[in-house]
């Protein structure tokens, strides 16, 4: 998780910016418009000492940071249930610099819902530890099928468990049936679970051990 000190210095490092933000952070009573303001002043170019940021989702996560503890939860589920795409990815980024709890994880759910991969790896960062463990399965698994890196997913090594394998080792035989193959590094997060080379779980799931792994006995077929 990224510190806001390290957004703020790698704002600072745009000229133009660095005067806005400071103006702006001096102003809470103004703070809705500053917010909406950000795409404008900012600018949505990527940060390069803060990797994975743009200018945008940075001020706005500096904005909603410096609110008083009391309002930040009700502000940031307006702002991204009433902002535009790039305004709802800056919420969920902002989410793990916030005290909020578990009270936002209604906008992680939301954001998994919908089709929009930049709102589904947003949502999978720092924050997603308060989601429970089956709608994270839920999330990474979605990841996969709407091709979003899993490079995206926070603690995936930490949370992946034998639960996840058998979703992966499902999907993989459909795509396996379509005569798709699995993303590379889905198939290389299968083989890891599952102890079996990429390759092979590309070509043929390991179902047998997938079956192990989640203590579920064959069907017999009588």
């Amino acid at each position: 998780m990224i510190a806001p000190e390290r957004l703020h210095a790698a704002l600072h490092e745009t000229p133009a910016v660095g005067p806005w933000l400071d103006e702006a952070l001096s102003h809470p009573d103004t703070f809705t418009r500053s917010f909406a303001a950000a795409g404008r002043r900012a600018g949505r170019a990527p940060l390069p000492a803060a990797p994975g940021w743009t200018a945008d989702e940075a001020a706005r996560a500096l904005l909603l940071a410096a609110l008083p503890p009391d309002r930040v939860a009700t502000e940031a589920t307006d702002l991204y249930h009433h902002g535009d795409a790039d305004e709802k990815r800056a919420v969920l980024k902002a989410l793990p610099l916030l005290k909020v709890d578990d009270e936002a994880v209604p906008l992680l759910r939301d954001a998994i819902r919908t089709n929009d991969a930049r709102l589904l790896a947003a949502a999978l960062g720092p924050y997603a530890t308060h989601l429970d463990q089956q709608a994270w399965r839920q999330a990474v698994l979605k990841c996969v099928f709407m091709g979003v890196p899993l490079a995206e997913v926070d603690r995936l090594e930490e949370r992946a468990d034998a639960e996840l394998a058998a979703m992966l080792g499902a999907f993989a035989e459909e795509r396996a049936a379509a005569g798709r193959p699995m993303p590379g590094d889905a198939a290389a997060l299968l083989s890891r679970l599952t102890s079996r080379p990429p390759t092979e779980v590309i070509s043929r799931p390991p179902a047998e051990e997938i079956s192990r792994l989640t203590s579920r006995p064959p069907t017999v077929e009588t």
